[in-house]
């Protein structure tokens, strides 16, 4: 069974858990806009959660796509929009990935641990969005050797 939504806005990284003190215990928690993000995709994956959850071994493809720059000329942002120009900035593509997981957790899936391939890219588009496709994985890969 192949699952694919997408995600429209512009993508948000997993920010670093903040830190606060209550009643001289330290309380850990996600910055606000992580927590809008995961909520908002949560949603978005919930319209297509499965019957039961995946289990076993996952692939997911993940495709973000970062709002062109304003600064982009119209040649580099046609180039953009043709995958010719990749954003090779901060966030790293990891970051993102992240809280896409963390959202799909009980919903498309048990546990983010079952998701063994990972394919990741970054793009620039006039349409931010994130497009997301989980599969079971079908057959063993052979290793590589090192």
């Amino acid at each position: 069974m192949t699952i694919t939504f997408t995600v429209y806005g512009e993508p948000v990284a997993q920010g670093r858990p903040r830190a606060s003190t209550v009643h001289g215990k330290v309380r850990m928690y996600d910055p606000a806009k992580s927590k809008d993000f995961k909520k908002y995709v949560r949603l978005v994956a919930s319209q297509h959660r499965p019957t039961l959850l995946l289990e076993g071994p996952l692939k997911m493809h993940v495709v973000i796509y970062k709002p062109s720059l304003k600064s982009f000329s119209k040649k580099k942002a046609a180039a953009a929009e043709r995958g010719e120009l990749r954003p090779i900035t901060k966030p790293d593509v990891d970051n993102y990935v992240k809280a896409i997981k963390d959202a799909c957790n009980k919903v498309i899936w048990n546990d983010d641990s079952q998701v063994v391939d990972l394919y990741i890219s970054k793009y620039y588009s006039a349409t931010p969005r994130v497009e997301v496709l989980v599969e079971p994985l079908e057959k063993q890969i052979t290793q590589l050797s090192m």
